[in-house]
Formats: C-alpha cells, sequence, structure tokens
C-alpha cells in the first residue's frame, strides 16, 4: 500500500513559515548552494501532492508562478474554494481523512503531504502519516506558523543526511500518542 509522507522543510525552531506567512528564508548556509539533499530522489518516489489552499498560492503566486513544480504529478489542493479542475491540479472540499483514504489503496507511488501546517497537523491528528522527513533550515525565526503545534507521535528515525547546512530527518511513525 502507498505511503503517506509528510516531507517538509522548518526553521530549527520549528517554524514552517515566518510569522506574515513568508517562506523567503528557505535555504542553506551556502556551503554547498547546488546541493538538493535527498528532494530529487523522494520527488521520483511519489505521484501525487496533497497541500493546502495558501501552500498552492504561494507555490503559483511568489514561489514558482510560471511553471508548475509538480508536473507529472496528480496534486490535490484542499479548498473550500470553488475552483476549476486543472490538467494536474484537483481543487477539492472533500473532508482531508475521507481523501487520504480514497487515495491511499489506490495504485501507484506514494503520496506527498506538502503542507501546510493545518493539512499536516489535521493528518498527523487522525495518524495518517506514515513517514515524516524534516528538512531543518539553519535559521531561528523565533515566530512564526509552527509545524507540530499540538502532534503527539511516538517516531523511529530511519535516516539523515545532512547539505548545504540543512539536515533531513527522515522518521517512521510508530504511533499517534
Amino acid at each position: 500500500m502507498r505511503k503517506i509522507i509528510l516531507y517538509i522543510a522548518m526553521s530549527l525552531d520549528g517554524f514552517i513559515a515566518d510569522k506574515d506567512g513568508g517562506v523567503n528564508w528557505l535555504g542553506g548556509d551556502g556551503s554547498e548552494p547546488e546541493n538538493f539533499g535527498r528532494y530529487a530522489r523522494f520527488i521520483e518516489t511519489i505521484d501525487t501532492v496533497v497541500l493546502g489552499w495558501n501552500t498552492y498560492h504561494q507555490i503559483v503566486t511568489e514561489l514558482s508562478p510560471d511553471v508548475w513544480p509538480y508536473a507529472g504529478k496528480t496534486s490535490y489542493v484542499v479548498t473550500h474554494r470553488q475552483m476549476e479542475n486543472l490538467e494536474e491540479i484537483i481543487f477539492t472540499g472533500q473532508n482531508l481523512p475521507e481523501l487520504i483514504a480514497r487515495l491511499k489503496p489506490q495504485k501507484g507511488k506514494d503520496i506527498w503531504i506538502c503542507g501546510g501546517a493545518g493539512i499536516a497537523q489535521q493528518l498527523m491528528k487522525e495518524n495518517l502519516i506514515d513517514e515524516v522527513c524534516v528538512s531543518v533550515i539553519p535559521m531561528l525565526l523565533g515566530e512564526g506558523i509552527r509545524l507540530f503545534e499540538g502532534a503527539q507521535m511516538s517516531l523511529k528515525l530511519m535516516h539523515t543526511e545532512q547539505y548545504n547546512g540543512i539536515v533531513d530527518l527522515v522518521y517512521q511513525v510508530r504511533e499517534t500518542i
């Protein structure tokens, strides 16, 4: 069965965005600017991306306005907005746990929970995440949008990797507490 993987970047102090929702602080320390760690390998293991409206909007307006970065993958944008589906982007108001329950048993590669915090937190509370990969960015923000607000999970460390000052931590979820 496909795995549900939360793969996300956060600051060393646990934020996925600054207090204004910005992510212009994402990046390493500059020691290996061309090294993107395990991302290139990871993206080949998935064929489905699940993200919330805010993450989608930030991608198409700021981060990659000219090219959808997940081309060749089916993307589900969870939103209450009535939007017309695009070729590879499905806008859905479906209950998130129900969406995951529908997608997980389908044939295919793994499913990436791309963001944001609300999507991740809801799935963690429902015990629907199989693997957590956090790219810890060498930055202290002091405040912002927390990734693990209210989450309680028992994890098993499976892999670590460091590159460009960033540390990737890959955990298998053992259980939600």
